[in-house]
């Protein structure tokens, strides 16, 4: 609320000064076509207006004069050669406007490792969901939090976030920082059906047919974030045993699986990273090396614990560390890592 207000108050003194230099123009304009201070015309002389006054007559007041016969042919229709274009104006107003809100979603470089947290289905409140996953109510991210990583998915793909478009409102209320995060599961034989022709990748294979689906699991979940109105720069790829919906035993199917849900995300338009631990994404996929940003889990620990896996000995699949996470008092806590901190553009959206 209080972001939203300030943004109003900054609103109004870009307009008030849009309108103070519109004033000027217009005085200016004024002076030349012989208005008050200008030399353009006669004014009636002081001594005539006195005496009115002194004999309790008003003061004569003259129409305004309009400027010299200009040729409207040598000046684009206008009757000033030297008077500003009012399409000139609104130009530079709207252009300045533009700039304006700009730096106000321009995100701040901060000092130090920045806390945030993520949320998804476990905090939407209770009873929603489907059965497998029904919703717990969780608290949000703490008040100190300046960023959050909100779910996608209601657990499997294919399956919604239950409350994502409050969750979304609620970040935003709170002027924090937002991205996004989804967790890929291996398809059932019948989303392999619906989709494994629909994608990118050859639908004569098993492999490519699984590629597909988890491609269209990733565009599953880019409408979702549309619908919700989240806007994130990144997708965080959320890979770990799915209770209920368990991945396959087949290293090689769930990679595939994997990278089909990475490429949609590419297609679509956004940056992608990992979610994972380095166990975890090994009994999903294997040696696959991708290379992405990542985001490294720690469980039950704690902030220390979550910063230690920034080090180089907690690498999941080949990239660069961005955040460590860790759970305590029923929160999903966040820490960045390095010098993250100093381009958390890179990572987040502000409204």
């Amino acid at each position: 609320m209080g972001e939203r207000a300030a943004r109003g108050r900054r609103t109004s003194g870009r307009t008030g000064a849009r309108s103070a230099a519109a004033l000027a123009a217009l005085l200016a304009l004024g002076a030349c076509a012989g208005g008050p201070g200008g030399s353009g015309g006669d004014v009636a002389p002081r001594e005539q207006a006195e005496q009115r006054v002194a004999a309790g007559e008003p003061p004569l007041v003259e129409p305004p004069r309009s400027a010299s016969p200009v040729d409207p042919g040598a000046t684009g229709g206008r009757g000033d050669p030297d008077a500003p274009d009012p399409q000139d104006l609104e130009d530079l107003a709207a252009l300045a406007e533009g700039e304006a809100r700009a730096q106000e979603r321009r995100v701040p470089a901060f000092d130090g490792p920045v806390l945030g947290g993520d949320i998804s289905w476990p905090q939407c409140p209770r009873g929603l969901g489907i059965p497998e996953k029904r919703t717990l109510g969780l608290p949000p991210p703490l008040p100190e939090a300046r960023y959050v990583v909100i779910g996608l998915t209601n657990g499997p793909g294919f399956v919604a976030n239950p409350c994502l478009a409050d969750q979304v409102a609620e970040s935003r209320e709170r002027g924090l920082l937002v991205s996004a995060y989804a967790v890929s599961s291996f398809p059932s034989a019948a989303e392999q059906d619906t989709h494994g022709a629909d994608g990118p990748y050859p639908a004569g294979s098993r492999l490519g047919r699984l590629a597909n689906t988890g491609y269209q699991q990733a565009r599953y979940n880019v409408a979702s974030m549309r619908a919700a109105g989240l806007e994130t720069p990144v997708v965080w790829i959320d890979v770990e045993p799915v209770p209920d919906f368990e991945w396959s035993s087949d290293p090689t199917a769930n990679a595939a699986v994997v990278q089909g849900v990475a490429r949609g995300y590419t297609d679509a338009g956004y940056r992608i990273g990992v979610y994972s631990t380095p166990l975890l994404w090994e009994q999903v996929v294997g040696p696959l090396e991708l290379g992405l940003p990542e985001w490294r889990a720690a469980g039950q620990t704690s902030r220390a614990e979550a910063a230690s896996r920034c080090g180089d000995d907690w690498v999941i699949q080949g990239g660069e560390a961005v955040m460590g996470q860790w759970v305590e008092a029923s929160r999903d806590q966040n820490v960045t890592c390095g010098d993250v901190h100093l381009d958390l553009g890179r990572w987040f959206h502000r409204y």
